[in-house]
């Protein structure tokens, strides 16, 4: 995959030339709207190889919440500010510096928190094998993963689920969600095409469906 990580350091590069000047003017709005804490959210996620590697994003939930990984659209810790700029993946440009540095990818799993990488097993450890990305199959197919969780967190409450929503969230992710991007992961490093990364970027930005392990993602 060298002509990948090639591709990743003119393309990461190229872009943060274009758009280096939205950077100040998140920041400006973040400390302007969400003045409790820094501009950036850093937090240490698995990379490829299971090593661990600083992610780089616009902070997007206010500063003391309860830590959980697994958010839900409407989440009370997630900003009004920062639900826009999660809603038009904003958050996510300062991702380009980690993909330019090569500890990410445009196109690769999500990195994962310690905890759900570390109970990879047998085959579905090739995940670990790839550097993290910014976009992929997975998050394609579960681009409105967090409105996925609250349906599924709403349709529980109907029918009498008393668990709090995070306890059914997690459940919901874990036994439903995880699993699933774990499979198209693999998929994607055993059949990895350059040109289907192309696709893939295309279709984050212009927000179409691919064709992709036999389904559309």
């Amino acid at each position: 995959m060298i002509f990948k990580r090639i591709f990743d350091i003119l393309a990461s590069f190229c872009g943060l030339l274009l758009i280096w000047w939205i950077f100040p003017v998140v920041a400006f709005l973040i400390k302007k709207r969400m003045s409790d804490g820094p501009v950036f959210f850093c937090q240490k996620r698995v990379g490829k190889d299971g090593k661990l590697f600083t992610c780089h994003k616009f902070r997007t939930m206010m500063l003391k919440h309860d830590g959980s990984s697994v958010s839900v659209a409407g989440d009370s810790r997630i900003t009004p500010f920062g639900a826009k700029l999660r809603h038009y993946k904003i958050d996510e440009l300062p991702e380009l510096w980690d993909v330019l540095i090569g500890t990410m990818s445009f196109v690769g799993p999500r990195p994962d928190v310690p905890g759900y990488a570390d109970k990879l097993t047998g085959d579905d450890c090739d995940v670990l094998k790839l550097r993290p990305g910014i976009t992929g199959p997975a998050t394609l197919k579960y681009r409105l993963e967090d409105e996925m969780i609250a349906d599924y967190v709403e349709r529980k409450r109907k029918q009498g689920d008393i668990r709090s929503i995070q306890e059914i969230a997690v459940e919901y992710n874990d036994t439903v969600i995880y699993p699933d991007k774990v499979r198209l992961n693999c998929y994607y490093y055993r059949h990895y095409s350059f040109i289907k990364d192309i696709q893939m970027i295309l279709a984050t930005v212009f927000d179409f469906k691919v064709q992709f392990a036999g389904e559309e993602v």
